[in-house]
């Protein structure tokens, strides 16, 4: 609905912008009838706005005429909605007796045609209409408007005459339709036609056919509409009207085909001429569409009038018109492809038409001739009496063509010639020899073609065309009616003879090899016609001949193979004929073909071997010497004298060895060779030479009975062969080099078949005792040849030659394999690249045979090769051999690292098994990193090199899928070959024998070193995927593996990727026997060199190993540690754990354990010196600036721990130390080493409670070690963990805590120090353990306070009884409260701040503590104490000051003077007051109050004036001046005023300046209140 919708929108707003003028309204029509042909309902009323819009545009005259037809389109559509509608439209613009607007008149021609069941019954007024019109039309355009729309009148009114049953209304009256046609057509052709411009005349021509067509129904009609029949041949004038002239003709043909209407002869005959004229005769080249209508005219014509359109066709295919029977030839090939009944009657007729043209010259003709008979044998138009001429044609069509191409007198049209031949052969393949009639063509004669050479390249067909025939006689030959009685009868035909069938099928055979069907076709021919060739061969070709025919049944069949296989046929058979005639008449016919076949070629090989065995196998002695000595006098009738009489006399010693030497011998000896080669050179015939006779020899003996062979191989052979070849090295009776190549390849050629004779003799006593000089000669051949071209086959030729003659006893020595080996080796590898060697070649010809040579050489090289090293039964000297092309296979230059891969891919094949102890290891080690080689040969072969090394020993790998992956191997993209690579190894290596594995890492290391990258990384696949298949196996092998691989690490560290693999080795190595290798590595000498270094960090970087590794460090640190004390291997394990922890893996899980022990050796190592048997004795350079360090242990265990506490804090285990850096130097310092411990104790991360815990059970044997270091590194770090409550809740430190009270009492005073420290921390961590154990708390504490020797302890002892005291009540500390309150009074004046510090603050604390029992006794301690808090009110450190202030005001109320709050608030504000101030303002207020306390301050005060800070002494001096002013007269009368003076006196004269004014005020003070009390001073 709502596509609807959109599509009546869309069309309503089309229609607003017709209204609009400025509109482009071609593309507006061309969207509405897209719009309107596609909808399938239109709303009414668009569909009348539609109309009306349309209509209106196309009938403006002021509208381009494009758009107005247009207009009409879209209007014609719109009837598929509203038929009837648009024709009221139409009709009511279409009005009698009025001109009307020509798109209304192709409207209506339109509707007329689309809607022919609609239309009709508006027909007659419609025509009635027009007749009315045409008199008034004067324009050119409107007639042929008119013209048009009769041609659609016409073709609408036809259908309906023939179709009206198929209307859905009554019949209509078809003669009234037709009379106003007629009319209509009568005006035109009579008023318009004779005048009638050409686009009008197109017109009339269009509407003719149609016309005349409908006219023909009515008979009253005929004469008149044939009648115009001769005008419309006549319009034959021009291109652009012949094919509508063609068009209507072939309308009105087939109307009066239809309707049974006979043509005049003379019309016939115009019409034959002129459509014959159309393809034939015109000038220029015919359009296609008018020859496709002229062709279907004279189908017509074949049908209604066959025997006067033959006879046409007859007398004009004798014009000799090449042109004209070219196209009569086609025309009868498309009246027979039509399968006209009525034309089969013509048959003779048509067969002797076609005879006329077979004498044609002419290639158009001779193809159009070919094209006919074919179509003729497929629908049956030959027959028996008239049909073999044709057959004959096809063949000698063939032939004709063949010997034009092969053999020009003049020039030919090759392609022409080339399209007869491949005519010829589609003619014969669709050729159905069974077809009623054929066989009695065809048979006997088609055997004529058979033996002929001229008709080689029909026998594909031809053997199909018998064998057909044959086999359907075999089925049919037990049913006499249906039997076609394939005889051979002489009669006329001359038939080839059962001889020459046999030869000629036996030769066609041998092609089978080579996939060529006809040879396949011949062997299946020899199949099925035993009885033809001989009635014995019947029972033995039905057995021989399907075997044979096995072996075609493969993708690929042996040459070799099966040419023995047809000789072993030939053999048999004759012997089964057992006809000496038979056998010598067999002889004679492969003789006499011996010219039909090229020296080169295949068939005339086999045809020297066939008349070579024919000749074995003929008894008849006297025959077969004969003819031996015919073809040695005159070997030319062979062909190629030297092959021919060799294949022929070779194959004929098989049985008549004694017959052949001897005919030999005699030739040799009775012939001239010189005076016949002058001949020969005279006459142009040539004869045999001595090298022709070198080769014969050789045949001769490869084909002898090898029983025979070796009895007279030395004297009739050899020696004959050599005393050849010495001939044939002599000028003027003196020896010589001779550079022949024919000598040279025949004399190889000889030896290799001698040697191959040999050996099949298998006879293992025979010694061939020209072995060794043979040698010799193939070395010296092979020696001549140059390093700088390869243009001779010598090469290759005696390396097959040296092949097998290695193979022949006696043996040669280990020495005497590696000389000729080499010797070949150096003679081929170093050859310039392919390429080179190729360009030296002129021709194209010569280049491909240089790639021959090149193939064929590397081939043999490699045969070689593999012969004699896998002949040879001692492992040893097959690895000597092997080694010989190590230099090679690891060559610089490419093209020798392809040929030496090349051959030993050959060498080590899967069908080779190796000797007993053959080792692979080294070998493979060598092949695999050329898997990712430069070029993909080399890939390749290094890969099947691998596979076939496997198989040698006899391991069986996966083979399919090795072989797909080395195909692989072959893509350019280095990533894809890596892949592969990765892939291989993994498959490959777990078969590597495991005592091999050393070999085999040594040898890839050894690449690591020299490779190119991509082979470097080949190596280093294969050496990881190796050692992770066999690590497990090569625990004792593990120091010879990890010793090699350290003596490879200086040169592989300049080679970064080499390296990285190294390190990975190592690695891999180490997840297998990790203890082992780290054992290894901490036998390195200190410091680590960086080699160690690396291997270390590689070792922990690995994911798989890192684990393992630090555990095996943490247990041989644990064993070095066991008696606390660490030696140089304690060292040397926290170098290894530094570089370990350097690379910053997890350490979470070992922490506590690795902490620990590092803490451990850093105490156990604390004031060390390095050993000097440990230090590395190597030269190291050092840097500018660098000095030489002696080696640290504590320094160097400090650096690892420093590294773990690193690593920690990333993993939150720990946090950054308040000491900063300084904690590292606190650490390797024996005398603050306790204080570093506390500060790393503070760094710890409490939060993480489990890893402190688990700390500090491995840290608590410290506390009771036999190592006073380790007992003070202990004990000062659980000082710091005392005071964690959450280390109290989860752990057991009460233990800690009795062996802190056990230490607080050692004679050391730094361990002491640190247990009282651990002692008050614990008021922190556990309040509750304080009240419990507040007795022997108390007692160590206080015992340090008497230590005064180490003030450290006893500041120590302060901080924790203050911490203590915190927490304790008067009643707890009653018992020790006096005791602490004086030896805390002894430290207020200690030079130490921080004793100071704490005293003051533990009197303060003291002071809340005071019971009513000791309160008397806290009130004098604070009068005594007092002067202390006042003047330490300005010492020097702030700290002091502030607890001196806080102390005073908590001792104030003690001595009842609250009073002296109010002065004691000035000291709350930022600006302290001046101390002269403050203390005039204290003394006012106390003298007021309590004039004792003020005289104690002043007896006080003497001490402090010798103070030795400045401050204190100045403080003393103005205390002093303010208590002399503020006390009474009676004090004053008391003072000791002579020392007081004395004193003051001595001030003056201090170093401060502050204190000589202070002095000189208090004497002034003093002067004055003597003299206002009137006492002398």
């Amino acid at each position: 609905m709502e596509e609807a919708t959109e599509l009546f929108g869309d069309i309503n707003l089309t229609l607003g912008m017709l209204n609009k003028e400025d509109n482009n309204k071609e593309d507006i029509y061309m969207h509405l009838t897209s719009v309107v042909q596609n909808a399938d309902i239109l709303d009414d009323a668009i569909v009348q706005r539609l109309i009306y819009y349309t209509s209106r545009d196309m009938r403006d005259d002021n509208i381009l005429r494009e758009i107005r037809m247009l207009a009409g389109e879209v209007l014609v559509s719109l009837a598929a909605h509203d038929f009837n509608s648009v024709m009221y439209e139409v009709q009511s613009n279409f009005r009698i007796l009025e001109l009307p607007n020509e798109f209304v008149v192709l409207a209506l021609a339109e509707l007329a045609t689309s809607y022919v069941s609609q239309s009709i019954p508006f027909m007659m007024m419609t025509l009635l209409t027009m007749q009315t019109m045409l008199r008034l039309a004067e324009d050119e355009q409107m007639k042929q408007t008119f013209c048009i729309a009769l041609e659609k009148f016409s073709k609408a009114i036809y259908k309906y005459v023939n179709h009206w049953k198929d209307f859905p209304y009554p019949k209509l009256d078809a003669n009234r339709l037709s009379d106003k046609i007629f009319m209509l057509f009568r005006y035109i052709m009579e008023k318009w036609a004779p005048g009638a411009s050409l686009e009008h005349t197109l017109a009339i021509v269009k509407a003719h056919g149609p016309t005349v067509s409908l006219l023909l129904h009515r008979e009253d009609f005929h004469e008149y509409a044939l009648s115009q029949v001769p005008w419309l041949l006549n319009q034959y004038k021009d291109t652009e009207t012949d094919f509508h002239v063609t068009q209507s003709l072939t309308q009105i043909l087939m109307a009066a085909s239809f309707y049974d209407i006979v043509l005049s002869k003379n019309l016939r005959q115009s019409i034959f001429i002129h459509l014959l004229h159309q393809i034939c005769l015109v000038p220029a080249p015919p359009i296609k569409e008018n020859e496709v209508e002229a062709s279907s005219c004279f189908v017509i014509l074949a049908h209604s009038s066959p025997a006067e359109l033959l006879e046409f066709f007859d007398e004009q295919i004798r014009s000799s018109n090449e042109i004209v029977r070219v196209g009569i030839l086609t025309l009868l090939r498309l009246a027979i492809n039509a399968e006209e009944p009525r034309l089969r009657d013509y048959v003779t007729s048509i067969e002797r038409t076609v005879k006329l043209v077979m004498g044609d010259p002419s290639i158009k003709v001779r193809y159009s001739t070919l094209l006919l008979i074919q179509t003729m044998c497929e629908k049956c138009y030959i027959e028996a009496r008239e049909g073999w001429p044709l057959i004959d044609y096809i063949f000698s069509q063939f032939a004709v063509s063949y010997k034009k191409m092969e053999k020009p007198v003049k020039p030919v049209d090759e392609k022409g010639e080339k399209c007869i031949q491949e005519t010829s052969l589609k003619v014969l393949k669709s050729l159905d020899p069974l077809v009623i009639g054929m066989p009695q063509v065809l048979w006997p004669r088609i055997l004529t073609f058979v033996v002929p050479v001229q008709y080689t390249g029909t026998l594909e067909h031809l053997f199909n065309i018998i064998r057909i025939l044959v086999m359907a006689e075999e089925r049919k030959k037990h049913d006499i009616k249906q039997s076609t009685a394939l005889v051979i009868s002489t009669g006329a035909v001359n038939l080839p003879s059962p001889h020459q069938l046999l030869a000629r099928l036996l030769v066609i055979s041998m092609l089978a090899s080579l996939g060529q069907l006809c040879g396949a076709g011949a062997i299946g021919l020899l199949k099925i016609v035993p009885g033809i060739i001989h009635p014995k061969l019947i029972d033995l070709w039905k057995t021989r001949l399907p075997e044979l025919l096995q072996p075609l049944e493969g993708k690929d069949v042996s040459i070799v193979l099966w040419e023995t296989m047809l000789l072993q046929l030939l053999k048999e058979s004759l012997w089964k004929i057992n006809d000496m005639a038979w056998t010598i008449q067999l002889s004679q016919d492969f003789s006499q073909q011996m010219d039909s076949y090229s020296n080169t070629s295949m068939e005339k090989k086999f045809l020297w071997k066939a008349l070579g065995t024919t000749l074995a196998s003929c008894q008849d002695t006297d025959f077969v010497s004969s003819q031996i000595k015919e073809f040695l006098v005159s070997p030319s009738q062979l062909g190629d004298q030297r092959q021919g009489a060799a294949s022929v006399l070779g194959y004929c010693a098989e049985n008549h060895l004694d017959i052949v030497l001897k005919v030999l011998k005699t030739f040799q000896d009775e012939e001239k060779f010189f005076i016949n080669r002058c001949k020969g050179i005279f006459s142009g015939k040539r004869t045999l030479t001595k090298i022709d006779l070198i080769a014969i020899y050789g045949a001769v003996a490869l084909h002898a009975p090898k029983l025979q062979l070796l009895t007279r191989l030395d004297h009739d052979i050899m020696t004959q062969i050599l005393f050849l070849y010495s001939q044939c090295s002599q000028v003027l009776g003196m020896s010589v080099i001779n550079k022949d190549m024919d000598l040279q390849m025949s004399f190889t050629r000889s030896i290799t078949e001698i040697g191959i004779a040999v050996q099949d003799a298998e006879d293992h006593k025979f010694q061939f005792s020209h072995k060794e000089m043979l040698m010799d000669h193939m070395l010296n051949l092979i020696k001549d040849e140059p390093l700088d071209s390869l243009a001779s086959p010598v090469r290759w030729k005696v390396l097959i030659a040296i092949r097998y003659l290695s193979k022949l006893k006696p043996r040669l020595s280990l020495k005497g394999h590696l000389n000729i080996l080499e010797e070949n080796i150096r003679r081929l590898l170093p050859l310039p690249p392919l390429e080179k060697l190729r360009s030296e070649g002129e021709t194209d010809k010569d280049k491909e045979h240089i790639n021959f040579l090149y193939e064929k050489s590397m081939d043999a090289l490699g045969k070689l090769l593999r012969t004699m090293i896998w002949d040879n039964e001692d492992a040893d000297d097959c690895e000597e051999m092997f080694n010989l092309l190590r230099m090679w296979l690891v060559s610089p230059k490419e093209w020798e690292r392809e040929r030496a891969f090349q051959i030993i891919a050959k060498v080590l094949t899967n069908d080779i098994t190796a000797p007993q102890n053959f080792k692979i290891g080294s070998l493979l080690g060598l092949l695999v990193p050329h898997s990712c080689d430069s070029l993909p040969s080399i890939r390749q072969a290094a890969t099947s090199s691998t596979i076939g090394l496997f198989c040698v020993k006899g391991i069986h790998l996966e083979m399919e899928r090795l072989q797909g992956l080395q195909e692989g191997l072959a893509c350019d993209d280095a990533q894809v070959q890596i892949k592969i690579a990765s892939k291989i190894a993994k498959i490959v290596c777990k078969f590597i024998p495991s005592e091999e594995i050393p070999t085999f890492l040594e040898e890839t290391l050894d690449g690591l070193e020299t490779l190119t990258p991509m082979c470097t990384r080949a190596c280093g696949i294969w050496l990881i995927a190796t050692l992770k298949e066999h690590g497990v196996a090569l625990e004792e092998q593990l120091l010879d593996i990890l010793s090699t691989i350290y003596h490879h690490m200086p040169v592989l560290r300049q080679k970064e990727e080499s390296f990285q693999f190294m390190l990975e080795a190592i690695s891999q190595i180490a997840s297998f026997h990790m203890d082992a290798v780290v054992i290894n590595l901490l036998q390195k000498p200190l410091p680590y060199d960086r080699d160690t270094k690396t291997l270390w960090k590689t070792l922990a970087e690995n994911p798989a190993s890192s684990g393992k590794l630090i555990r095996a460090l943490i247990d041989k640190l644990q064993i070095r540690l066991e008696d606390d004390i660490a030696g140089i291997e304690a060292i040397s394990v926290a170098c290894a754990m530094h570089e370990v922890l350097s690379t910053g893996g997890p350490v979470t899980s070992l922490y506590p354990e690795l902490f620990t022990l590092l803490l451990k050796l850093v105490s156990c190592t604390l004031g060390q010196k390095m050993p000097i048997s440990a230090l590395s004795h190597r030269r190291r350079v050092m840097q500018p600036g660098e000095r030489q360090q002696a080696p640290d242990p504590c320094r160097l265990s400090i650096a690892t721990l420093k590294c773990l506490q690193a690593q920690a804090m990333k993993e939150g285990l720990a946090k950054e130390s308040d000491e900063g850096d300084n904690l590292w130097t606190l650490l390797s310092n024996p005398e603050n080493h306790h204080i570093g411990v506390c500060a790393l104790a503070r760094s710890m991360a409490v939060w993480q409670h489990g890893v402190i815990l688990d700390i500090m059970i491995h840290l608590l044997p410290s506390l009771t070690s036999s190592s006073e270091n380790y007992r003070i590194t202990g004990t000062a770090f659980f000082s710091e963990l005392m005071k964690e409550p959450v280390l109290w809740k989860h752990g057991n430190l009460r233990e800690v805590l009795i062996l802190m009270d056990q230490s607080a009492w050692d004679t050391n005073a730094t361990l002491r120090q640190m247990a009282i420290r651990g002692l008050g921390n614990t008021a922190c961590g556990a309040p509750h353990k304080v009240k419990k154990h507040k007795q022997i708390m108390l007692e160590s504490v206080i015992r340090g306070l008497y230590h005064l020797a180490r003030t450290e302890v006893v500041c120590e002892s302060l901080k924790a009884l203050k911490k203590i005291m915190e927490l304790l009540t008067d009643r707890d500390v009653s018992f020790y409260f006096k005791e602490i309150v004086l030896q805390t009074r002894t430290f207020f004046e200690d030079e130490q701040d921080d004793v100071r510090l704490t005293a003051i603050l533990l009197f303060e604390n003291l002071a809340s503590l005071t019971g009513r029992r000791w309160k008397p006794f806290f009130v004098e301690e604070i009068k005594k104490s007092m002067i202390s808090f006042l003047l330490h009110l300005w010492d020097p450190n702030p700290k002091i000051g502030t607890a001196c202030r806080d102390v005073l005001v908590i001792c104030i109320p003690f001595l009842g003077l609250q009073e002296l709050y109010g002065v004691l608030d000035h000291l709350l504000v930022q600006d302290l007051p001046r101390a002269r101030d403050f203390y005039r303002q204290f003394c006012v207020k106390l003298a007021k109050k309590n004039q004792e306390i003020l005289w104690i301050l002043h007896t006080h005060t003497f001490t402090f004036f010798a103070s030795n800070w400045e401050v204190i002494r100045s403080s003393a001096v103005k205390l002093t001046d303010a208590i002399i002013l503020n006390l009474t007269n009676q004090y004053v009368e008391l003072l000791d005023r002579e020392q007081l003076t004395t004193r003051l006196q001595a001030l003056r004269q201090d170093t401060c300046v502050s204190v000589q004014r202070a002095a000189e005020a208090s004497l002034q003070t003093l002067l004055r209140r003597c003299r206002e009390i009137s006492i002398p001073l």
